[in-house]
């Protein structure tokens, strides 16, 4: 005995597997998990957290654009870990971190996020003319 076929649904099914039968893919984590944030996300992060913490002290620091470049443009002796770039016609002062440089120095994320905000300090201290232990007076001690 034959069986009928059965008419076709009028909306379309949801897929509930692949082509392969492995499942639909989906994130691991959830997003707010930090697992889900990736090396360059949490690497703004610490610098905006450094950034907020000295925008406390120093308002006129809303004015600097704070960047993260993977790594430097120029080709010296030393690698750089930031730089600093007084205001001109065109832009506002910058204060650059290179996340490459300090990450390869870092072993993990506390010692990642001291050297971040002492790199912030130092250029911010550059670029204000001062002392880096003038600029956060826990600078140095940690």
């Amino acid at each position: 005995m034959d069986s009928p076929v059965p008419p076709r649904p009028p909306e379309p099914r949801p897929r509930r597997r692949d082509r392969h039968g492995r499942g639909m893919r989906g994130p691991v984590a959830p997003p707010q998990v930090p697992l889900s944030t990736s090396r360059s996300e949490s690497f703004r992060d610490l610098v905006r957290d450094s950034v907020d913490r000295l925008e406390r002290r120093w308002p006129q620091l809303a004015d600097v654009d704070f960047l993260v470049m993977e790594v430097p443009s120029t080709l010296e002796d030393t690698v750089p870990l930031g730089s600093s770039a007084p205001a001109d016609k065109d832009h506002p002062a910058r204060i650059i971190v290179y996340r490459r440089p300090v990450e390869l120095r870092t072993k993990n994320r506390d010692d990642r996020a001291l050297l971040v905000h002492e790199v912030v300090v130092e250029q911010v201290a550059e670029l204000l003319g001062l002392a880096p232990e003038s600029v956060d007076p826990r600078y140095g001690q940690e």
